[in-house]
């Protein structure tokens, strides 16, 4: 009897063991549950704060956005996403690793008014340009198609006469008045927007009670003159903003607006650079005091 007892237990602990290993293995063929989709990381796609904040800006660009205030600038304008834009002398086109990517995405159309070539054009303007449309080029998927004309003496149209929506100066008032064509920067742009366009305006901003070069020989204007200029041309003052104002800017530098950073001279344009001058207190500044303006056509 003893031995017959000891045999069902035994057996009773082995089916139970059996029975644990079926279930375990049951548990094993069971589907494991679909993985959560991780949330997405960052601005939404094709937003203004996605293309502010794009991998595709260097960092050198994307550390002077403290000084420049891309997203505020570009929101005070009233940039959306399937507008027409013309920029005025883009340069290396710190603005345009922006603007063509948004626009692009958006469904909107970027001209960009670079500098005049011909004959007499300054060998590094036309080197500029030549690298920025290498560049758009390059990468048409981000940046989009993006029409070139030209901004300069006896230039035509910079776009399509009475289609764009927005036009942008940034930061060349004071060269194109060095030059002679003040007066004509802001008849393009009036010629190119559609009536109730906007113009937008970031320029060195002169103290007030200072006089004003007609050349603008230190990069610095009176805001009440280039209203002025805006007036002229047909437009209406709408607001301006102190969204770029630098109120350590003393604007007494000897070598103008370009001795503070970026460009950042240490002697006078087109001489070499001269390794003892002291940037301490140029580079405590940043970079200037600039006014934001809104201007438009009238309908």
């Amino acid at each position: 009897m003893a031995e017959r007892s000891t045999r069902r237990a035994v057996l009773a602990g082995a089916c139970m063991a059996a029975f644990a290993g079926l279930a375990a293995c049951g548990k094993k063929e069971e589907k494991a549950a679909a993985p959560v989709p991780a949330a997405p990381s960052g601005p939404p796609e094709g937003s203004l704060e996605w293309a502010v904040a794009g991998s595709w800006r260097s960092p050198a660009d994307k550390a002077r956005d403290a000084w420049r205030h891309p997203l505020e600038t570009l929101r005070f304008f009233g940039l959306q996403p399937k507008m027409t834009v013309v920029d005025f002398w883009p340069g290396s086109g710190w603005y345009i690793d922006i603007l063509a990517p948004y626009l692009n995405k958006g469904g909107g159309t970027l001209y960009l008014a670079g500098f005049a070539e011909g004959p007499a054009a300054d060998p590094a303007q036309i080197a500029i340009n030549k690298a920025l449309k290498a560049r758009l080029e390059a990468d048409k998927k981000l940046y989009g198609t993006v029409p070139f004309s030209a901004f300069g003496a006896g230039t035509g149209p910079v776009a399509p006469a009475g289609t764009a929506d927005l036009v942008l100066f940034f930061r060349y008032i004071h060269a194109w008045m060095a030059a002679g064509l003040a007066e004509k920067a802001f008849a393009d742009a009036y010629a190119a927007l559609r009536p109730g366009g906007v113009l937008g305006v970031e320029q060195h901003r002169l103290q007030p009670d200072e006089d004003q070069d007609p050349a603008a020989a230190n990069g610095y204007v009176q805001e009440s003159f280039v209203k002025q200029l805006a007036a002229e041309a047909g437009f209406v003052f709408v607001e301006a903003s102190e969204i770029n104002a630098n109120p350590a800017d003393t604007k007494d530098h000897p070598f103008g607006a370009d001795t503070l950073a970026p460009t950042r001279l240490t002697a006078p344009m087109g001489q070499p650079a001269n390794p003892e001058f002291d940037r301490t207190k140029y580079d405590a500044i940043g970079e200037s005091d600039r006014m934001t303006l809104k201007f438009r056509k009238p309908e």
